[in-house]
C-alpha cells in the first residue's frame, strides 16, 4: 500500500485527486505560516516607523521651542542694547555727530530696531530667526496661548518705543534739524517700556522653557513605553514563531520517520532521479539489496552505478531515455516504451549469485505543472525470467514433439528410421572429421568441406521430411563452416564451438527415435487410434500462480488407421515444400520408388542424390510464374522423377521443363571464381557442365534453406562415383533439363 502510495504521488493527474489536495492543502498551510510570520514583521517594523516619527516630530517641536527662546532672548538683549544707546547719546548730546562714536551708536539703533521687528513677526507669524551668528531657523508662529500673551504684551510695549525711536533715528545725522527733543522723548519712553518688555519677554522665555521641559519629559516616557512594547513583542514574537517551528520540525520528524518506515519495508528499489541523473539521498532499503550490499547509491551518477552491468548501448539508451522523460512536451506512456531497462540482465561480479534481471519503471513526479524529478522503481524478476524461459523451452520442445510427431504419423516408418540411422551416421562422420588433426592449413579447409557435404545432406533429408527443428541446426550450422571458410587462416580451436550443434542432433535424433519407438511399439506400422492432449499443470512460484501457454504434452494412444507416405509421395511432397518456399508452382511426378525393392545402402544414397537433384530441379530449373508465362509456359512448372529396375541396373531419370542450364551464369561465375575471361570463353558446354558438380560451385548470388551453398551438386557426384554409376546431363535451353544416372546392381570390387 505504500509503494502504490508514492506511486500515485509521483504520478500526474489531469483531475485533482486526494494526493493534489493533500499538496494543496500543504501548500495553504505553509503560505499561511508565511503570511502570519509577515503580518508580525509588518507590524514590528510598523512599530519601529512609529517610533521613530514621533521621535523625529517631538525633535523639530524642541527645536522650534528653542528656537523661539533664542528668538525671545535676542529681543531682550535688543531692547536693552537699544535703552542704552539711547542713554548713551543723552550723554553726548552735542557732540560731534559726524564722530566715529556718534555714527556707531545710530548705526547701531538703526540694526537693532530693525532686527527687533523681524523677530517680533517672526515669532508671531512664523518666519527665519537667528539661533547663533551663523545659522538661522524657520520656526511657525507661536500657537500656545500663554506665549501668545506674552508675545503681544512686548509687542505693545514695543510699538509705543520704536516709532519715537525711528523719529529721533530719522534726524540725529541731520545738524540742520533739532535732534534734542526726539531723543529725550524717546529715551523717557525707553524708560516707561523698559521694565514691562523685560518682564513680558523674561514670562515668554521661562514659558518656552516649560514647554520643552515638558516635550523632553513626554518624548523620554514615549521612548521608554515604546522600547518596552517593542522589546515584549519582539520577545513574544520570537516565542510563537519558535514553537510554530518546533511543531513543523516534529511533523516533519514524523513524515521523515513514516517515509522511512516506507523505505525500509517495501520490497521494490524505490529512488528519485534528478536530470543530471544522480540518485537522490533517500532510496528504500531493498535497493541495496537489489544493487548488491555494499554499493554506494546515495547521490551516485545513475549511468555509472549501472556501468559493467549492462550494455553500452542499453546504458547510452536509458541515457536519452531518461532525458526523454523531462521533456513536458513528450507523453510518458509513448516515451515508457522506449524504455531500454525493462527485464534487464545484470551482469554481476560475484560468481555465486551469477547474472540477474532487474525491471525499472520510471514516473514522473510533479511539483504543480514542472517536472521535478523522476521515481525509478526498480525489482529483481530472476525468478520470473527464469520461469518464463523454462516455459519458453518446454513449449519449444512441446511444439518439437508435435513437429517429429506429425512427421511419424505421416511419413512411413522405414523413411523415419532411414533418416535416423543417416542422421547419426552423419553426426559420427562429422565427430570423426572433428578428431582427425590438420597440420596445414589445406588440411583444415578439407574438414570443413567434408563436414559441409555431410551436414547439407542431413539438412536435405530434414527438410523433405518438414523436420525444421532439424533443418535449423543444420542450417546454423553450415553459417558457422561458411564463416570459418572466409576467416582465412584456421586453428584447431576454432571447432570446437561445432560441437554443440553436434549434440543438440543427437539429442533431436535420440528425440525422434524415442517416439517412433512409443507409437509403433507392438503396433502395425499403419494403425494409430487417436491423440489425447494433456495439458500442463500451473507451475507454482513463491510470488504468484503462473499458468503455462507451452503448447500440451502429446500422448499417443493406438488402434486407428492413419495413411503413411511413401517414397513417391514423399519426393512428391519434398518439391511442394520447396517450392512454396521459393514462390513457385511445380508439380512433381515420381514413379518407381514405392514398387521397386532396393538395398538399404543403396536407397539411403539414392535418396541423398534425389533430393538434392529436386532441390536443383525447383530452385534453378523451374522459372517463375511470371516468367514462364511470358515465354509462352503454363505457371506450373513439371518434374517427372522415375526409377527403373533394369537387369544388371538402376535407372534413375528427372527431367523438369524448366529453362535449361544457363551457360552464360556459369561463365560468369568461373570468370568470379578466379578463371581467366579468355579461357572460360573457349569451355565447352560439357566442361561447363562440369563445373557445375565443383565444391563450392552455385550461380545462386545467396543461400538459404534450399540453395546457394555450392554444395549439392558435390554431394551427388560423390555419392554416384562411390555408387561407381554414371550421369548423364542433357539439357535444352529455355526447354528442359534431364539427369540420367545408372547404378549397377553388382559394383565390382575396388
Amino acid at each position: 500500500m505504500a509503494l502504490n502510495a508514492l506511486k500515485k504521488s509521483a504520478s500526474p493527474a489531469p483531475k485533482p485527486t486526494n494526493d493534489s489536495i493533500a499538496s494543496a492543502s500543504d501548500g495553504n498551510k505553509l503560505g499561511g505560516r508565511y503570511r502570519d510570520l509577515i503580518v508580525s514583521l509588518g507590524i514590528f517594523v510598523l512599530m519601529l516607523i512609529g517610533l521613530l516619527g514621533y521621535t523625529v516630530w517631538t525633535s523639530v517641536q524642541i527645536r522650534h521651542n528653542t528656537a523661539v527662546m533664542s528668538a525671545t532672548s535676542n529681543v531682550t538683549n535688543n531692547v536693552q542694547q537699544v535703552i542704552k544707546d539711547l542713554f548713551d547719546m543723552q550723554i553726548s548730546y552735542g557732540e560731534d555727530i559726524n564722530s566715529p562714536h556718534s555714527i556707531t551708536v545710530l548705526d547701531r539703533l538703526a540694526v537693532q530696531s530693525k532686527q527687533i521687528d523681524n523677530d517680533l513677526a517672526a515669532l508671531k507669524n512664523g518666519g527665519r530667526v537667528a539661533v547663533d551668528s551663523d545659522e538661522t531657523v524657520e520656526i511657525p508662529a507661536v500657537s500656545d496661548p500663554k506665549l501668545l500673551q506674552y508675545l503681544n504684551e512686548t509687542e505693545s510695549q514695543w510699538q509705543q518705543l520704536a516709532p519715537k525711536l525711528n523719529a529721533y533715528l530719522e534726524v540725529a545725522k541731520d545738524i540742520t534739524k533739532d535732534s534734542e527733543t526726539p531723543l529725550s522723548l524717546a529715551g523717557e519712553q525707553a524708560k516707561l517700556s523698559t521694565l514691562a518688555i523685560n518682564d513680558s519677554l523674561d514670562a515668554l522665555t521661562s514659558e518656552a522653557f516649560h514647554i520643552n521641559e515638558r516635550q523632553h519629559r513626554t518624548t523620554n516616557f514615549v521612548r521608554a513605553v515604546a522600547v518596552v512594547i517593542t522589546v515584549i513583542y519582539f520577545f513574544g514574537f520570537i516565542t510563537y514563531f519558535i514553537r510554530r517551528l518546533r511543531r513543523s520540525d516534529e511533523q516533519a520528524l514524523l513524515a521523515q520517520k513514516e517515509t522511512t518506515e516506507i523505505m525500509q519495508n517495501v520490497n521494490t528499489g524505490l529512488f528519485l532521479l534528478d536530470k543530471d541523473m544522480n540518485i537522490g539521498n533517500q532510496y528504500s532499503a531493498e535497493l541495496g539489496n537489489i544493487m548488491g550490499k555494499g554499493t554506494h547509491i546515495a547521490g551516485e551518477q545513475f549511468i555509472k552505478l549501472l556501468k559493467n552491468k549492462v550494455s553500452d548501448k542499453d546504458l547510452e539508451t536509458t541515457e536519452g531515455f531518461v532525458k526523454q522523460l523531462y521533456n513536458p512536451r513528450v507523453k510518458e506512456k509513448l516515451v515508457d516504451d522506449l524504455n531500454p531497462l525493462k527485464k534487464v540482465m545484470l551482469n554481476s561480479d560475484d560468481a555465486m549469485t551469477g547474472s540477474r534481471y532487474l525491471d525499472f519503471k520510471f514516473s514522473r513526479v510533479y511539483h504543480g505543472k514542472n517536472i521535478e524529478k523522476i521515481l525509478v522503481n526498480v525489482q529483481d524478476v530472476t525468478q520470473q525470467v527464469r520461469l518464463e524461459q523454462r516455459l519458453e523451452h518446454e513449449r519449444a520442445q512441446n511444439d518439437l514433439q508435435i513437429e517429429m510427431l506429425t512427421t511419424i504419423l505421416n511419413v512411413s516408418p522405414a523413411i523415419i528410421n532411414d533418416f535416423i540411422s543417416n542422421t547419426k551416421q552423419n553426426i559420427i562422420k562429422i565427430n570423426d572429421i572433428l578428431k582427425t588433426s590438420g597440420n596445414s592449413q589445406a588440411e583444415l579447409e578439407e574438414k570443413l568441406v567434408r563436414m559441409y557435404r555431410s551436414m547439407h545432406s542431413l539438412k536435405g533429408e530434414a527438410s523433405a521430411l518438414k523436420l525444421h527443428s532439424f533443418t535449423t541446426i543444420a542450417q546454423n550450422f553450415e553459417d558457422k563452416l561458411k564463416g570459418l571458410q572466409a576467416q582465412g587462416k584456421l586453428s584447431g580451436n576454432d571447432f570446437l564451438p561445432l560441437t554443440i550443434h553436434l549434440d543438440e542432433l543427437l539429442n533431436l535424433s535420440n528425440t525422434i527415435e524415442a517416439l517412433g519407438r512409443r507409437i509403433n511399439q507392438n503396433v502395425p506400422a499403419s494403425t494409430l487410434q487417436a491423440i489425447q492432449v494433456q495439458p500442463l499443470a500451473d507451475v507454482q512460484t513463491p510470488e504468484a500462480t503462473v499458468h503455462s501457454t507451452v503448447a500440451p504434452v502429446i500422448t499417443p494412444v493406438m488402434n486407428a488407421t492413419a495413411p503413411v507416405l511413401g517414397l513417391n509421395e514423399f519426393y512428391e511432397q519434398f518439391a511442394d515444400n520447396i517450392a512454396v518456399r521459393q514462390n513457385k508452382q511445380v508439380q512433381l511426378k515420381a514413379t518407381g520408388f514405392n514398387e521397386t525393392n532396393l538395398p538399404h545402402q543403396l536407397e539411403s544414397s539414392l535418396k541423398e542424390i534425389i533430393i538434392q537433384l529436386i532441390r536443383n530441379a525447383v530452385v534453378h530449373g523451374i522459372e517463375s510464374p511470371e516468367t514462364r508465362l511470358q515465354h509462352g509456359k503454363p505457371a506450373v512448372g513439371n518434374i517427372n522423377l522415375s526409377l527403373l529396375d533394369l537387369a544388371e541396373s538402376y535407372k534413375l531419370t528427372i527431367e523438369d521443363d524448366g529453362a535449361g542450364i544457363n551457360y552464360e551464369a556459369i561463365r560468369q561465375k568461373a570468370i568470379e571464381m578466379g578463371f581467366k575471361t579468355e579461357d572460360v570463353a573457349t569451355w565447352s558446354k560439357q566442361k561447363l557442365t562440369a563445373l557445375l558438380f565443383k565444391s563450392g560451385f552455385s550461380t545462386k548470388s545467396s543461400a538459404d534453406e534450399d540453395a546457394g551453398r555450392g554444395v549439392g551438386m558435390d554431394i551427388i557426384k560423390d555419392n554416384i562415383q562411390a555408387l561407381q554409376g554414371h550421369l548423364g546431363v542433357d539439357t535444352k535451353e529455355g526447354l528442359s533439363t534431364r539427369f540420367t544416372i545408372k547404378i549397377p546392381k553388382n559394383p565390382t570390387a575396388e
